[in-house]
């Protein structure tokens, strides 16, 4: 915190962890700003990446965005997914899980429709965030896929935007065993699929429950793109 206050940045020390969510919240909140960013520690903001980014909210106001993010050596990092069902997270976890359709990257130039991104960065207007904030009800995990479904039932389009591309030094701690990062992940995942059992349909019925599927995926029109 140290750092960040010698750099510039405004610290809002909180009496306890309370949680991603909840901390997005208060962060949010705690400015006056048109347009937000949620950017974690272990992201690089490359350039004038965030002007470029802002760019998506003069084509479409009410999208909530995220940059294609890159892995240390500069490899795509599949930041962008499609329905989260529990088939497809467990799956997910598997050999051979960036040849399934549930990872989504954008390429360079392109802006792609997705379901959700993971909350390591993501962009939306004050006015968006207002009406869909975290659900602090989430501590940790999961808050993002439900982000990115609120959105879509709200009538907010979520997008992966591949001009952006930012380096994320991902190290999640579940892909190895840590029992408090299992507990905290099975909490809420109990809880997401409480309030979306849908989703523990195969993916050929669940999605059947969401009018957004024929997008998710798919490149933005590029009338759009030109706007």
């Amino acid at each position: 915190m140290e750092i960040a206050r010698q750099l510039g940045a405004t610290v809002i020390s909180l009496p306890a962890n309370v949680g991603f969510g909840a901390a997005n919240n208060i962060g949010a909140r705690s400015v006056q700003s048109q347009f937000i960013a949620f950017v974690n520690p272990d992201i690089e903001v490359v350039g004038s990446a965030l002007d470029e980014l802002a760019q998506n909210f003069e084509i479409d106001p009410g999208a909530v965005v995220a940059p294609q993010l890159l892995n240390v050596d500069r490899t795509p990092q599949p930041s962008g997914r499609n329905l989260p069902t529990l088939s497809s997270k467990i799956f997910n976890r598997l050999p051979g899980a960036e040849s399934r359709d549930y990872q989504i990257t954008a390429n360079p130039g392109e802006r792609r429709y997705i379901s959700w991104a993971i909350g390591a960065a993501i962009a939306m207007t004050a006015e968006t965030f207002d009406e869909i904030p975290w659900d602090d009800r989430f501590f940790v995990y999961y808050e993002d896929s439900d982000l990115g479904l609120r959105a879509w039932r709200s009538g907010h389009a979520v997008v992966l935007d591949g001009r952006v591309r930012w380096v994320h030094g991902w190290a999640r701690e579940t892909f190895r065993f840590n029992l408090a990062a299992w507990r905290l992940e099975v909490a809420s995942m109990t809880k997401f699929y409480l309030r979306y059992p849908h989703l523990l349909l195969p993916v050929v019925f669940a999605r059947l429950f969401h009018p957004e599927r024929a997008r998710i995926g798919r490149v933005v029109a590029s009338e759009e793109a030109q706007a």
